[in-house]
């Protein structure tokens, strides 16, 4: 995959999961909390799985193999949610803006949470968690539009329409 094509896709995730949360801050906190029978239940559940997601796959490329994704009992409100994404956000600005094209391909080792091992080049894992975060951003969508609230475009072509590249 080509470097700067990566450091956009980055781009984009962190738009659409910025839009995302802007929407799930129209809820009140039942309604965040409010059990909607999804893979995840609610929408706070969602969100917290969608960030520790992209935090467990960054601990695993600067080489830790964490044993599991950040509870969703720790993060009681949005504002908790918002406060530790955005740590993980600017990590991950941080660790994409490094890149070479020569780090994309190498093969990174990690243990997941069934202590199996894996190994794939990075730039397969970097793929891997923005199509994650994007599937698990529709599941959030899907949830808001449950409960009334608006959903907002997080389409790869709207980021672009925007006029961000």
């Amino acid at each position: 995959m080509d470097l700067e094509r990566l450091q956009t896709l980055y781009r984009y995730n962190r738009w659409a999961n910025a839009r995302i949360l802007t929407a799930a801050a129209s809820l009140s906190a039942d309604d965040l909390l409010r059990d909607l029978g999804g893979s995840h239940r609610s929408v706070r559940d969602t969100l917290v799985h969608l960030m520790g997601a992209e935090w467990i796959w960054l601990r695993r490329w600067k080489g830790t193999s964490p044993k599991a994704l950040l509870p969703a009992a720790d993060f009681p409100m949005l504002e908790h949610i918002r406060a530790r994404w955005d740590e993980v956000e600017r990590e991950l600005a941080e660790f994409t803006a490094a890149l070479t094209k020569e780090s994309l391909g190498r093969s990174i080792g990690y243990v997941n949470s069934r202590g199996e091992t894996w190994t794939y080049t990075l730039w397969q894992m970097m793929q891997h968690v923005v199509n994650h975060s994007t599937y698990h951003r529709g599941q959030v969508a899907t949830m808001l539009r449950q409960l009334g609230a608006e959903a907002p475009a997080t389409d790869l072509l709207v980021f672009y329409d925007e006029g961000w590249r």
